[in-house]
């Protein structure tokens, strides 16, 4: 997952909330960001995707080394699946790319490597105009400091390449640049939909800004852009191989615009008219963060993770619907291991709200309407090392 965080925690650090839910529902293993101002809201952002058991690490929070502006990116990373090994500052006349690079954790990882080599960062904003006539160009020269590294890294690397590229249309030069076909190592769009994306109804469904319309008057979330749903500014690229690979790679029709059903053309993405596969309440979530969507995709491999051996209490037990809450909660359970043992649900302070005794019975219904909106975890008495979590809503 790729978010423009639209300057945290300078805007309304309480935001953070909405970000905890948005990330508990999607649970990314990588995730990139930019707009982030500071040191303290880098560990906000780390506080918020981390889960009890401590699975989740920052990348090192770096001051921008390219220009006095305090906007930077980080990237947070599962330490279950990915080992960071480097960290790289790629300064530009605007603002740093920062270059991390992973290795799967595999049991075979130091014979073996398969590394992901991530980059992160935010282009200049604004079309040419008048007054701005290069905008366009100071893109592409930031796009240039990306594609020279290129040639540093051995070639079977793969590639991310995530951020706010700003781009109003594939023409633009940075745009062609990224898919230039005689870089060091061959990057790709992985869905391929070349536009001018910009007030296209036809791409209304890789639109990622402005989350706000005119009509809402929604301001208060610092200098947040207007005007509803009709820019695809972010993007996930990739490197070629990640297509190509059968030990690593892309998950066809996973890439995806996060909260846009598809029906948001120049509206609120809350709008209630918006409706889809991303419920309401995530919308209202996306709609109180920031004024951009997150971009997000799958990449799998053939390869074994080394993910830890015990027994986690999400092998056995599931939601039956949906992991947010409003009246009720309802849950898949696994008899087979868990008739007779109990099951407990505890808030964020670490105090238990419920109990009971698991039976024969393959479903559990728990009236959840007395709890306070928040995010609660789900144990039982026998599989307890990793809970699963859910966001109750009022």
């Amino acid at each position: 997952m790729f978010y423009n965080l639209l300057h945290y925690p300078t805007t309304q650090p309480s935001r953070i909330t909405n970000l905890e839910a948005i990330l508990d529902d999607y649970q990314p293993d990588l995730f990139m960001v930019c707009e982030l101002e500071n040191a303290t809201g880098s560990n906000n952002i780390l506080n918020a995707i981390q889960t009890p058991d401590g699975k989740y690490a920052a990348c090192t929070y770096q001051n921008n080394q390219s220009t006095t502006s305090p906007l930077q990116q980080m990237a947070y990373y599962n330490t279950n699946k990915l080992i960071l090994t480097n960290e790289q500052v790629l300064p530009t006349a605007i603002r740093d790319i920062n270059h991390y690079t992973f290795k799967l954790n595999t049991p075979d990882q130091v014979a073996n490597p398969k590394y992901l080599d991530v980059f992160v960062t935010h282009l200049k904003a604004g079309e040419n105009t008048a007054s701005a006539p290069d905008n366009e160009t100071k893109r592409l020269n930031s796009v240039n400091v990306f594609t020279a590294e290129l040639a540093n890294i051995p070639t079977d690397h793969y590639i991310v390449f995530s951020g706010d590229f700003n781009l109003y249309s594939h023409n633009e030069p940075a745009y062609q640049e990224i898919l230039d076909p005689t870089n060091a190592i061959v990057m790709i769009d992985p869905i391929n939909r070349p536009a001018v994306w910009y007030n296209d109804s036809n791409s209304k469904d890789i639109h990622t800004q402005a989350v706000f319309s005119t009509a809402d008057g929604n301001g208060h979330i610092g200098d947040g852009s207007w005007g509803g749903m009709d820019d695809r500014f972010d993007f996930i690229m990739m490197s070629e191989n990640l297509q190509t690979n059968t030990e690593v790679y892309y998950k066809t029709n996973t890439y995806a615009a996060y909260g846009n059903n598809g029906n948001c053309y120049n509206k609120s993405i809350n709008d209630p008219v918006c409706t889809g596969t991303y419920s309401q309440t995530i919308r209202d979530y996306l709609f109180n963060f920031s004024d951009h969507l997150p971009v997000v995709m799958e990449i799998e491999t053939t390869q074994t993770l080394t993910v830890p051996s015990e027994n986690y209490t999400q092998n056995f037990i599931s939601f039956a619907k949906s992991n947010i809450a409003s009246n009720q909660l309802m849950l898949n359970i696994n008899t087979k291991y868990l008739k007779n043992e109990y099951l407990y649900i505890y808030n964020q302070l670490g105090q238990q709200l419920y109990q009971t005794k698991l039976g024969n019975s393959e479903y559990l219904t728990i009236n959840t309407s007395k709890f306070a909106a928040g995010i609660y975890y789900i144990y039982t008495s026998k599989y307890n090392n990793s809970p699963l979590k859910f966001i109750k809503y009022n």
